[in-house]
């Protein structure tokens, strides 16, 4: 791997590590929002929903936007207003204001959704210049964001420190590492509407994408895997909350062993994939999110609850990164996999905060969470689909010994 790849990598860690940061913070200080806007599950399910409108916006612009002007300005926006969300978000709790924090949340799911993409398709291209197994370890660095902004949060929820202020510190060092990072990711990259509509073939590619139908199967993976984490990232804390009866300083900290067993996966999940393949390594992820799962629906033990999130987080860590890197070698035009792969996993976050919002309230969340287990389950039975496609090499045929013609005597051996 050469230096310019070296650096575009450790700027792609950055960019994960800022999504991992901003998404903990705001999720480990949900029970307190809730709390500030005085709002009932369902209430929360409709707050959530600007997330959901944002993420999409963002995911179905990017890959129309990532082919017109690169990743680079792509990363760039989404970043921004990812960072600008997390600031509306705590001026909304001050001024107990849903409408305001729902503003928030679809400036940061706009964000989230549209600079994720374009980083994904940006870190396809790097693990097949580096040939190696990477987004695992760049989806990884997510999750170390995500442990850190948990033991932060956790510890400004058990002192009590204001809303506002956590956000907006966490806002002030994410622009710091954004300004840093940026600058090492090079123009250009996925951009290929100008060349194509030089050729006169813009309009064919994209519908061709959505034909392949072991490419719709890794979607199914990977929407599957995708509302496992979503799941967890949006509703865990309120689920071991009102759920198993803790309070909320320790459902934060069940969120953060969540995310802790998320970074460990990840970053060890390139060893075994590169060791036993793509597809066993989904298929047993896929049966550990639904074990853990199962546990925290079904125990009422909050201790085997808890321990049981381990397994759901360890389950839920590959899924979106293989997915991606299947994707992303499963044919022709790259980008335009990884998008539309991308984009099928972030429906998780559109239909999924919300439904599980409703369900929630009429039914509990825990009952909710059933219709999770049943997407994993699926999981496990679609796995096959994310297998590297068999590479046909042209060796060429040996031709036939000639036989001896009955003119014609056998050379002597030497």
């Amino acid at each position: 791997m050469d230096l310019a790849t070296r650096r575009r990598r450790t700027a792609l860690f950055l960019f994960f590590l800022i999504s991992g940061l901003s998404i903990s913070s705001w999720v480990t200080r949900t029970p307190d929002i809730r709390d500030q806007l005085g709002a009932s599950t369902a209430e929360m399910g409709l707050v959530l929903f600007g997330l959901s409108v944002g993420s999409m916006l963002g995911i179905l612009g990017s890959g129309a936007l990532v082919a017109r002007f690169g990743t680079r300005p792509v990363m760039g926006v989404g970043a921004v207003l990812t960072i600008t969300g997390l600031v509306v978000i705590g001026c909304g709790a001050v001024f107990t204001s849903a409408p305001t924090v729902a503003a928030g949340l679809f400036l940061f799911g706009a964000g989230m959704g549209g600079g994720e993409v374009a980083i994904n398709i940006d870190g396809a291209e790097v693990e097949q210049l580096a040939r190696r197994t990477v987004l695992p370890t760049l989806h990884g660095f997510f999750s170390l964001g995500t442990v850190v902004g948990a033991a932060l949060g956790i510890l400004c929820t058990a002192v009590e420190f204001p809303v506002l202020w956590h956000l907006s510190a966490m806002a002030v060092i994410a622009i710091g590492m954004f300004l840093y990072a940026i600058r090492a990711i090079p123009a250009g990259v996925g951009r290929t509407k100008g060349a194509r509509s030089a050729e006169g073939g813009t309009a064919p590619a994209r519908p061709a994408v959505w034909k392949d139908q072991r490419l719709l199967l890794i979607g199914g993976i990977i929407l599957a895997m995708a509302l496992a984490e979503g799941a967890a990232n949006d509703w865990l804390p309120l689920l071991m909350v009102d759920g198993h009866g803790v309070d909320p300083a320790l459902g934060s900290a069940v969120y953060a062993g969540f995310a802790a067993a998320m970074t460990l996966g990840r970053f060890c999940g390139g060893f075994f994939i590169d060791r036993f393949g793509r597809a066993p390594v989904v298929r047993a992820s896929a049966l550990s999110a639904a074990l853990g799962l199962a546990l925290v629906i079904f125990a009422d033990s909050p201790v085997l609850a808890g321990a049981a999130v381990l397994f759901w987080g360890l389950g839920a860590s590959l899924g979106f990164p293989v997915a991606l890197s299947a994707a992303g070698d499963s044919g022709p035009d790259a980008a335009a996999r990884v998008s539309l792969v991308a984009m099928i996993g972030y429906i998780a976050f559109l239909v999924g905060p919300p439904g599980l919002g409703f369900l929630g309230d009429h039914y509990g969340l825990r009952s909710a969470m059933i219709v999770v287990l049943g997407f994993v389950a699926v999981a496990v039975f679609l796995a096959p689909a994310i297998a590297p496609r068999p590479t046909r090499t042209s060796t060429p045929t040996p031709a036939p010994t000639p036989t001896p013609s009955r003119d014609q005597e056998p050379a002597p051996e030497k």
